[in-house]
């Protein structure tokens, strides 16, 4: 249950540095830190997303 609230805000930080990647680059903003900021979530976000994932066919193997 908390990974799921976890990665629940990993996404909504995602998409907050995604909108601020578009309105930096129709700002002709050529910060590239910018662009990296879009990545801090990201990493997370893919790991507990694989876990959320990968969790019911974890589950099925221990019952069988």
């Amino acid at each position: 249950m908390r990974i799921r609230q976890i990665h629940r805000w990993l996404s909504m930080a995602f998409t907050l540095a995604v909108i601020a990647n578009i309105v930096a680059m129709t700002m002709q903003l050529q910060a590239v830190w910018i662009g990296f900021l879009a990545l801090v979530p990201l990493i997370p976000l893919l790991a507990t997303g694989l876990y959320l994932f990968a969790l019911p066919y974890l589950g099925r193997r221990g019952n069988a």
